[in-house]
């Protein structure tokens, strides 16, 4: 049996020669000695990564560089971290603190020890019924604006970046976005943070004796800067010019005009500390202000002849009270058409030289929007445009519209050169100059060869814009740092501007802050830092920097991978982290990719690329789900999963191949097989099939032989539901998972209840009597078996057409994976005229039969309270919306966690590996276990039986709470 156990040798070589930048040999050995003996001494072995895999993931993040860890330690406490600071005094290693890696400029980058301050440091607590929020540094803050959400408010900063950044990432480098301007930012908006000093010294800003801890514990920085603040203000022009600069949005350095806003050292340096890229202290927590926007909004896309017409209009919009005021590139709407589903039409005629403004009006009241749209009429009828403002607040098109907005970055990332980086700068000048200064930066860009792309937060004078040099290539650096240096020119001496407005100084921009700031404002700067952190311990380099050669140094090349989806366009930003299943537990999409493209630099063979190889087998490929979720949130819409079902393809052997043939040809026979198995071990109360399962897995493979989770169900009944064909409102195929797994006692099992509520509605399912043994071929594909899926996707697609009289009757299916799978996998397997003919069908989700056949005909009384898993299949399908409306109708209380994604279950990978279900449910059961609710519903028998065994809840079917609703009157 050994040989059908995968084998990662069999993924190969990516292909290629090696690269210069490839990393040593010796990091095959993974952290040396004795760095490694001491941090697992003083931290533990769980709280430290050493193996090479770990240094590799942990080296590349969403900025230009690369830089390899020594080691990189997993902190759970203030604690950690102090112990961490302490070592790093005594033996003068660098430190730098990574939360999301969404750093855009090699802030978050260190070949000394990296400390992940993101996978323990989770949590938010509302305060004041939510116009306050204390929230932990690792908390991703599209998660922080999701439970406020629910008491009307959110966080100030709103970077793109929102679904990955972290708080503490924010707050270090007091990133900005599409509304926050300059009054709702971090430094803006944080009330009190608790931080941890490189002394170890621990202090909360809040607490009523801080000021005096503070001076008591550290009397040369609280002197130090009472001396710096006294310095500043007696210097008229000195103080002016930092009024100035910060009126604007300016992250370059350090906000010295904390120094002219607080009086006390403590206020000081905590207003400091926001936007210190993590060289002064680690922000262990923060008390904001939170901000309340009106709950309606309404958005347009205005075409103006080029970006000087569209620049004049944006001083009136602003003045009105517009929301956001985003200068975009039609390009940027004409790729994303072309690159993602259900995006409008009228997108494709944009003309590509116009001047674009998003704009977003906001209210509490829907009569308040009409006049905001009047007003908003009225300053536009003075200007030239294009087409007339067409305002809309269907919720699905706007967020089409930030969707594309925020995903700028990955758009251009996705239609770069091959072996290109992505760079995306940010620069700010006075609002009132942004059409000239646009203008000027996009014949800059011609000019050096790169694209003349420019956009940004108008209403701010912020401008963004990508480059993509290879820096494989030495004229590709050359030219990059001829870009550079014009840049800088162009920014501070014709507009005196902020070379970074909202994506910090990093090593990118630290070799131009003096440039920028003047040497005295500098000098000032340098004290903080040794006030602060006198063994330059934290981030050495970043900020402040006297190397002038810094930022073309570590520059990462990217090596082509292997293509299945899309894989070898990823630019390392980060946004599909926050939603993979194996997150906690392995690695991430974006790691994925990061090994493999390490893999890439190195020569087959080599000792290093032996080392990745043999972790990445369980790291990258059993332990990834393969559900596509990371695809969602991918602004270049990468399929991560689709590059792991390569990888299992090529481990698969011909016997391998041709066992699954035979499965997928006597599929009812597995079907039968599988009920009997499942009466077995119930027989025993699942004590003799745990042994039995557990000698099986380690005789033969742990990827191969399933565990018996305690949440197992029972079998389905044998027979179905009686149904015909006569009078038949749809055909009704039950997923082969429903087929096998039944409910517990007394329950109607999904398929009974959904042929109940059908009827009921007066819409008969029929169910087809040669339904057993046909599969939408999901797991073949998700194992990498193509020709079992091939076989199966034939047979059914062909059962289907005959069935449903050539598409004259609508397919339903009761699992959301399997109505995808038929829907997205099926025809790629077919030849094109069955293809076309199965697309053709009309195949639809339960959820959507629910809500859009049964649900109108049915008058449900509203009761109860029931929580609610989005699956990541209904997520794919669109089908979010459409579950959450036919729960609304069924209780008064619907709850969807805020951490709710793929639970990891994917089939039988939770069955295989369940401690990946258990990693990724995590989350979602804290907020879960917390409340108490009537009913616990999905749309997937299997990820039922996943949630139910890392949640602790009795998943089911929102198909069987509807029938007992019916049921029970």
């Amino acid at each position: 049996m050994k040989a059908f156990a995968p084998d990662i040798r069999r993924i190969g070589h990516p292909g290629g020669e090696p690269y210069p930048d490839r990393a040593p040999d010796s990091l095959a050995a993974g952290t040396p000695e004795p760095l490694r003996s001491e941090l697992i001494e003083l931290l533990g072995p769980e709280r430290v990564l050493v193996r090479p895999i770990d240094l590799i993931r942990y080296a590349s993040d969403a900025s230009p560089y690369r830089l390899i860890p020594k080691a990189v330690v997993m902190a759970h406490d203030s604690g950690d971290i102090a112990k961490v600071f302490a070592y790093a005094r005594r033996t003068g290693t660098p430190v730098v603190l990574r939360g999301g890696g969404t750093s855009l400029n090699g802030q978050g980058q260190t070949d000394g020890i990296l400390v992940d301050v993101r996978r323990h440091w989770r949590g938010i607590e509302v305060l004041d019924g939510g116009d306050r929020a204390r929230v932990r540094p690792g908390t991703v803050l599209g998660y922080a604006n999701r439970v406020l959400a629910e008491f009307g408010s959110r966080l100030g900063p709103d970077p793109a970046s929102t679904d990955i950044a972290t708080i503490g990432g924010v707050i270090a480098n007091n990133s900005g976005g599409m509304r926050c301007g300059v009054t709702e930012d971090s430094y803006s908006t944080v009330r009190s943070l608790s931080f941890v000093l490189p002394s170890g010294t621990v202090i909360d800003t809040a607490e009523p004796r801080a000021d005096e801890d503070f001076a008591r514990h550290e009397p040369e920085l609280a002197d130090g800067l009472e001396a710096i603040r006294d310095e500043i203000r007696a210097d008229k022009e000195l103080a002016e010019r930092i009024r100035r600069k910060f009126e604007i949005k300016n992250t370059m350095g350090y906000r010295l005009c904390a120094f002219l806003d607080a009086d006390t050292p403590l206020e000081i340096f905590r207003r400091l500390l926001v936007g210190s890229e993590g060289t002064l202290a680690f922000v262990a927590e923060a008390v904001f202000d939170c901000v309340r926007e009106g709950r309606y909004r309404t958005m347009a896309l205005l075409s103006f002849p080029d970006l000087d017409t569209a620049a004049a209009a944006v001083p009136g919009l602003v003045e009105l009270g517009a929301r956001a005021v985003e200068m975009v590139l039609p390009a940027m709407f004409i790729v994303a058409r072309q690159a993602f589903s259900g995006m409008p039409e009228e997108w494709d005629s944009l003309n590509p030289d116009a001047g674009l403004l998003l704009v977003e009006l906001r209210a509490d009241e829907h009569t308040e929007l009409d006049e905001l749209e009047q007003a908003a009429s009225d300053v536009l009828a003075e200007r030239q445009l294009l087409e007339p403002a067409t305002w809309t607040r269907d919720p699905e098109l706007t967020e089409k519209y930030w969707q594309v907005r925020e995903g700028m970055f990955g758009v251009m990332g996705k239609f770069r050169p091959p072996g290109t980086a992505l760079i995306t700068e940010d620069v700010c000048v006075p609002p009132s100059r942004i059409a000239e200064c646009a203008e000027d930066l996009r014949a800059l860009l011609a000019k050096h060869g790169f694209l003349p792309g420019v956009a940004g937060h108008a209403s701010a004078g912020n401008l963004h814009f990508s480059l993509t040099p290879s820096f494989s290539e030495e004229s590709d650096r050359e030219r990059y740092e001829a870009f550079m240096d014009e840049l800088v020119d162009l920014i501070v001496d014709k507009y005196d501007g902020s070379l970074k407005a909202e994506h910090g100084t990093g090593l990118n921009m630290a070799p131009f802050l003096e440039r920028e700031w003047g040497s005295k404002a500098v000098e000032l700067m340098w004290r903080v830092k040794q006030l602060a952190d006198p063994d330059g311990i934290l981030g050495p380099g970043v900020i402040l920097n006297r190397d002038p050669g810094v930022h073309l140094r570590n520059l990462k090349t990217q090596p082509p991978i292997e293509d299945a989806g899309d894989a070898t366009t990823c630019v390392e930003c980060g946004f599909c982290e926050p939603v993979c299943p194996s997150r906690n537990l392995t690695t991430t999409p974006r790691q994925r990719i990061v090994v493999r493209r390490e893999m890439a630099r190195q020569p087959a063979g080599s000792p290093l690329f032996d080392a990745l190889l043999e972790d990445y087998e369980y790291d990258a490929l059993e332990t990834c789900a393969a559900d596509g979720t990371c695809r969602l949130v991918c602004p270049v819409g990468i399929d991560t999963g689709k590059l792991v079902k390569e990888f299992r393809s090529r481990q698969t052997t011909a016997r391998g191949e041709k066992t699954a043939v035979a499965l997928a040809t006597r599929w009812a026979t597995v079907e039968r097989g599988a009920r009997a198995g499942l009466r077995a071990g119930h027989t025993t109360r699942g004590v003799a099939a745990r042994g039995a399962t557990e000698l099986l897995r380690r005789a033969i493979s742990h990827e191969l032989v399933p565990t018996w989770p305690e949440s197992m169900p029972k079998p389905a009944p044998a027979r179905m539901p009686a149904t015909t064909k006569n009078g038949a409102a749809a055909v009704y195929l039950p997923a082969c998972v429903n087929r096998i797994f039944g409910s517990a006692d007394g329950e109607p099992t999904v398929v009974e209840a959904l042929v109940a509520v059908s009827a009921r509605a007066g819409k008969p399912l029929w169910i087809p009597p040669d339904a057993p043994g046909h599969c939408c071929g999901t797991p073949w594909t998700s194992k990498g078996h193509p020709a079992a899926h091939a076989l199966m996707a034939a047979k059914t697609a062909e059962a289907l057409w005959r069935w449903s009289e050539g598409g004259r009757l609508p397919v339903v299916v009761d699992a959301s994976s399997c109505s995808g799978g038929l829907r997205d996998e099926v025809p790629g397997a077919l030849p094109e005229e069955a293809a076309e003919r199965h697309r053709s069908l009309q195949i639809l989700d339960s959820v959507d039969w629910l809500h859009d056949h049964v649900l109108p005909e049915l008058d449900i009384g509203r009761s109860g309270s029931i929580a609610v898993h989005p699956t990541c299949s209904t997520r794919h399908m669109d089908g979010t919306v459409k579950l959450q409306r036919v729960a609304e109708a069924l209780a008064e209380e619907v709850y969807v966690p805020p951490s709710a994604f793929c639970c990891g279950f994917a089939g039988d990978r939770g069955m295989l590996h369940p401690e990946l279900t258990t990693a990724a449910t995590a989350p979602e059961a804290a907020e879960v276990q917390a409340r108490s609710f009537d009913a616990y519903v999905s749309t997937n028998r299997t990820c039922e039986i996943g949630l139910q065994q890392g949640i602790q809840r009795p998943y089911r079917s929102i198909a069987q709470v509807m029938e007992e609703r019916l049921r029970s009157g």
